[in-house]
């Protein structure tokens, strides 16, 4: 399938809440310019669509403020902001403001780790334990019981793999958001999700994490999970350097990604989105700390937590670039930042008969199966990642299951749609 860029990012910084009756159009980065749609096949008209389906939600006080994008073939053709930032002032939501990207995190804490692949660093198939031997002679979780959270445990079959870890098959689940065993038992040896906690170091977290059972057997089945914060902590092994650091001169600099952080420096912390959420009436609230996890973590100029699953904050600008790098096979301003070869290995089936819902999973993207392409016409063979909103994080009230989603190769869904 011949590849374009046609990504659509909806990097939504809130729910609920009213929002303004009108978008605005502006640019994201100095740099961009928009294109007419038609002179790249695709049609105003029903990119006008969007605008539809976007204000029906903060018409709705669904979410109070969205940020859109869609390019093709390295083209932008549709940039646009609605609503606010602060619903109190009235504040319109700047395209430029930077957001919490949570677990779109993970897609660049897979390429860095993809990175260190092209280097022979290691193989996908090794053990994760050669790397951090907290991981060795895992066990596997046999009975649990609720009332007082005690577990039994059997041996695992095999070791947890690198290429378990990229495809969220090692059976490692999520603290916060995971299973009521997962919960609970990461609770106990206080290992979080990696968000909104700036202090502490992740390696010390997840060694404790290793002595933990496994949700399942390794490979058996998908899981959504810590699997990637492993892999940000194997990243600072692998390397020798702190995550931010390996980010910062791997992959934000070579993509001029200049708003893309761990923590934010003191002169942008002004451009952090407010996070709203629902409280149990359904009333929009400000977004609070609680139970250790800081809303406003970002902010800490001096944290020492970088969660490789969940901890970057960002721009669409920023992300966009990203997205076209993968879509021209790794290459992005005269610069090879990862293979072809590279990139086809992170966005076919690596998981084989095991499933993901209707789909199949890469390395560290999601990958759409014959399956799940009847659903919603999305074309087999088109990638994806996303994030859930970082309120439901904290665990609180949500209307659905709201995710922040990038699609990252061209599909005939989107022809039909938005092009002549």
């Amino acid at each position: 399938m011949r590849k374009h860029l046609l990504g659509l990012l909806l990097f939504l910084s809130f729910l609920s809440s009213q929002a303004q009756k009108t978008a605005t159009n502006q640019k994201i980065g100095a740099e961009v310019k928009l294109t007419n749609p038609e002179s790249v096949g695709m049609s105003s008209a029903r990119l006008q669509r969007i605008d539809k389906m976007i204000q029906e939600y903060t018409n709705n006080n669904y979410l109070p403020g969205a940020i859109a994008f869609i390019s093709r073939n390295g083209k932008t053709v549709y940039q646009k902001s609605f609503g606010f930032n602060d619903t109190e002032t009235k504040t319109p939501l700047d395209p430029n403001a930077i957001m919490r990207i949570a677990s779109q995190t993970k897609a660049l804490t897979t390429l860095g780790v993809m990175l260190l692949f092209e280097e022979g660093k290691f193989l996908l198939d090794d053990p994760i334990s050669k790397y951090l031997p907290a991981f060795k002679n895992q066990k596997v979780l046999d009975k649990f019981n609720e009332n007082d959270t005690t577990y039994t445990t059997v041996p695992a079959n095999r070791e947890v793999t690198i290429r378990h870890l990229l495809t969220h098959t090692s059976g490692i689940g999520y603290a916060g958001i995971g299973s009521k065993e997962a919960r609970a038992i990461y609770a106990k040896v206080k290992v979080g999700s990696g968000i909104g906690t700036p202090e502490g170091k992740i390696g010390d977290a997840m060694n404790r994490l290793g002595g933990m059972p496994l949700m399942h057997q390794p490979g058996e089945k998908w899981t959504y999970g810590l699997s990637t914060d492993v892999l940000g902590y194997f990243i600072e092994v692998i390397s020798g350097q702190p995550l931010d650091k390996f980010m910062r001169t791997r992959i934000f600099e070579p993509l001029d990604m200049q708003d893309t952080y761990f923590y934010l420096p003191a002169n942008k912390h002004n451009r952090l989105a407010i996070l709203y959420t629902e409280d149990a009436q359904k009333n929009t609230i400000k977004v609070q700390s609680r139970n250790g996890q800081l809303e406003d973590y970002p902010k800490f100029t001096n944290g020492t937590y970088f969660s490789g699953g969940a901890g970057l904050s960002s721009t669409l600008a920023d992300y966009a670039r990203f997205l076209q790098m993968l879509l021209n096979n790794g290459s992005y301003n005269g610069k090879q930042i990862i293979s072809p070869a590279t990139v086809r290995l992170m966005t076919t089936n690596q998981i084989g008969e095991v499933n993901q819902g209707d789909n199949k999973f890469g390395l560290g993207f999601g990958v759409t199966s014959p399956k799940g392409a009847t659903k919603l016409g999305v074309s087999e063979g088109s990638y994806e990642w996303g994030g859930v909103l970082w309120n439901q994080l904290l665990g609180r009230p949500k209307r659905r299951d709201n995710r922040i989603t990038l699609h990252a190769k061209s599909s005939k869904y989107y022809q039909r749609r938005y092009c002549r």
